[in-house]
């Protein structure tokens, strides 16, 4: 037998040597392998150390300035609103707020507020108000808990401040309206920035203009001059902590004070119109026929503008939206109403001008009349009739059936371009915004007004309308500013002004003074003996036989006027006008639309009593009113004038011409556009 051990000892040898030698190789590959991920890895980690390090130096550099270095935004002081003689009618006064920045917060927020209320007094209002903010505001915003503190409050709080984290004391300006109700349809106000008014911003490109602003022009004057009275931010440049903490200010850019807006307007005749309307609904407004200078704009009833600066409660807001009288309507530019027998001037203007009837020619002017073929009777106002009349009698008396028939035969095709010359059923372009533009009737006006109506005559224009036309009634529809401008446009032959209440707007940076609107706006092309003929039938008006006679007495300068009775709801045919037996908001309206003097006419009035009954009861108040500028406030302002001129004071008295002292003591220099400057349209 062949022994088998040895060889299978041998066999085994000669496998183990292989197997070692296989292993060893193995572990020297995966070393290599790791080496080499190791230096790839290192590798990257270097390369990335060298672009961190070497090539974005510069940017994360800069980026790791900027956590520390912070820019905040300075926003500017908002221009002021004066009269003619300087009074503020809109100015800025300074207050500490207390504010919160709900990120900063630590604990509950109700909590905080509790503590709070230890140092200042935290009333509910403050409370609603702040939970409205929140809800609008981000939360590494301020918002203010409490918008006024007293300087007890502040001090005491200030003391305690530490304890308080993510809560501030703040130095705020201010907006108030010393005159409140007086000014408020004019001048509006300011509120808070809303999305809306963020989105418009942005559209316009000026959002960098408000960084840091909280509140914006809401309506009136604030809204139309926004961008003037706005002014342009500042900034500071601050170094922070890691807490957020000021440490110091590297750079200050400060803010530019907003422009100065002055108006034409002595805030005593506004004074006087508001005293003379009384608690009356209505409106009276005031224009110089020689600039377009608004002298008086008063709107009854009226609010209190201060409420909304600091947002408005909900409780007001729904009394003032939900009394019948409508305070929040400024009637003066949207208060549209018929104008009644104050539209006969501009109709007998039209009637000479078309060559219709001549400055002689004489019509019957009975109780009664009829449309050839009708049965339907227009009956005068005088039921008896005034016999036969021209155009001057026919104004002073005030004869419907004069205009009527006058009115049917002309027709509205000839009769609407005439009138349409006054600025009737357009905007007079006052600087304010949401002015209506009115009713003018013609037949394209109809056609597009009834467009929609399943009746297809509906928008035909019939013949027999302008019977009501003629005299202020049927679709005429015309605010009292558009009456004022167009009495100004007949006072003054023609030469027609662009109503304004900024007569001049005061850049004190740029040391110059900006004049609104110095220039006519254009020529009505009538006939001068027209305009002198219908003005001295208007004269007429207030003498005896006159609609106004009444308040023609003792007059120390000539005037003209119209009486105007603009009927609310129809009196059944053969029917008679019994205003007892109607509801107040039934009754006929008063309008009364007069000018002084004759000669150069330097103030034209349109007033409205709403539900007021005859024009004769309007008529007193323009009297009021013309006499208090004319014996007043012109000669004083003429006298100071002379004083300011000769003595070339530079005191602030405040009755004095406010463009003397800025010229003096700011060196301001006046410019002469042709128009007012690029402003905000809405």
């Amino acid at each position: 037998m062949k022994p088998i051990l040895p060889r299978r000892l041998s066999e085994g040898q000669h496998t183990k040597k292989p197997s070692a030698q296989a292993a060893q190789a193995d572990a020297l590959l995966r070393l290599l392998v790791a080496f080499i991920l190791i230096v790839i890895f290192f590798s990257i980690l270097l390369a990335r150390f060298f672009y961190l390090q070497v090539t974005q130096h510069n940017e994360f550099s800069s980026q790791a300035s900027s956590n520390r270095i912070t820019l905040i935004p300075t926003p500017p002081v908002r221009g002021e609103i004066v009269d003619i003689n300087g009074v503020p009618l809109a100015k800025n006064y300074p207050v500490f707020s207390l504010e919160v920045i709900p990120s900063r917060i630590e604990g509950k927020m109700e909590d905080v507020i509790e503590a709070l209320k230890k140092y200042v007094d935290i009333t509910p209002t403050d409370l609603k108000r702040f939970k409205k903010y929140r809800e609008s505001y981000r939360k590494f915003e301020n918002i203010p808990l409490k918008l006024r503190l007293t300087d007890e409050e502040a001090a005491r709080l200030s003391v305690h401040l530490r304890e308080f984290k993510g809560v501030e004391v703040n130095s705020r300006t201010f907006r108030e309206y010393p005159y409140g109700k007086l000014t408020s349809h004019f001048l509006g106000y300011i509120g808070r920035i809303s999305d809306k008014d963020k989105e418009m911003l942005e559209e316009e490109g000026l959002t960098a203009l408000y960084r840091g602003s909280t509140h914006i022009g809401k309506s009136g004057l604030e809204k139309y001059y926004e961008h003037q009275l706005h002014g342009v931010p500042g900034y500071q440049e601050v170094e922070k902590d890691a807490y957020g903490n000021i440490v110091r200010v590297l750079k200050n850019v400060p803010s530019k004070m907003g422009q100065t807006l002055r108006l034409g307007m002595d805030i005593r005749m506004q004074q006087e119109a508001d005293r003379i309307l009384g608690d009356r609904r209505g409106a009276l407004v005031a224009i110089n026929p020689q600039d377009g200078t608004v002298l008086a704009f008063v709107s009854k009833p009226s609010f209190d503008p201060n409420l909304f600066i600091a947002g408005i409660d909900s409780d007001t807001w729904k009394m003032l939206n939900d009394d019948w009288k409508k305070p929040l309507i400024n009637r003066v530019t949207q208060g549209l109403y018929p104008p009644g027998s104050t539209f006969k001037p501009f109709m007998g203007m039209a009637l000479l001008e078309s060559g219709k009837i001549t400055q002689n020619t004489i019509v019957p002017a009975p109780g009664a009349w009829s449309i050839p073929g009708s049965r339907h009777i227009f009956r005068d106002s005088v039921r008896s009739g005034h016999g036969s009349a021209n155009l001057s009698k026919a104004i002073q008396v005030s004869s419907d059936t004069f205009f009527y028939r006058l009115g049917y035969e002309m027709g509205i095709d000839k009769a609407s371009p005439y009138l349409a010359q006054f600025g009737f059923g357009r905007k007079t372009g006052i600087d304010l915004p949401s002015e209506y533009a009115g009713v003018l009737p013609s037949r394209e006006w109809k056609a597009k007004r009834f467009a929609k109506s399943s009746d297809p005559t509906a928008k035909e224009w019939r013949a027999g309308e302008m019977v009501s036309v003629s005299i202020g009634q049927g679709y005429n529809a015309y605010t009292p500013l558009q009456m004022a401008h167009a009495t100004a446009s007949l006072a003054n032959d023609g030469v027609v002004y662009q109503p304004h209440l900024v007569k001049e707007v005061l850049d004190f940076g740029a040391r110059k003074i900006t004049r609104i609107n110095p220039n006519p706006e254009r020529q009505i092309p009538f006939k001068a003996d027209n305009f002198e003929y219908v003005k001295r039938a208007m004269e007429k008006v207030l003498k005896p036989g006159g609609t106004a006679h009444r308040i023609g007495g003792g007059l120390a300068y000539t005037m003209g006027g119209k009486t105007g009775t603009a009927q609310v709801v129809q009196i059944k045919q053969g029917g008679r006008y019994n205003a007892a037996a109607l509801r107040e908001q039934h009754r006929d309206h008063a309008w009364f639309i007069s000018f002084a003097p004759l000669e150069k006419p330097e103030i034209a009035i349109a007033v409205i009593l709403e539900n007021g009954g005859w024009g004769a009861y309007a008529a007193p108040l323009a009297r009021e009113m013309t006499d208090f500028y004319m014996l007043h406030v012109k000669p004083q302002q003429f006298s100071d004038g002379l004083e300011a001129d000769s003595a070339k004071t530079e005191t602030t008295d405040k009755h004095q011409p406010i463009t003397g002292i800025f010229q003096s003591a700011y060196g301001l220099t006046p410019t002469s556009p042709a128009s007012q400057p690029e402003i905000h349209h809405e």
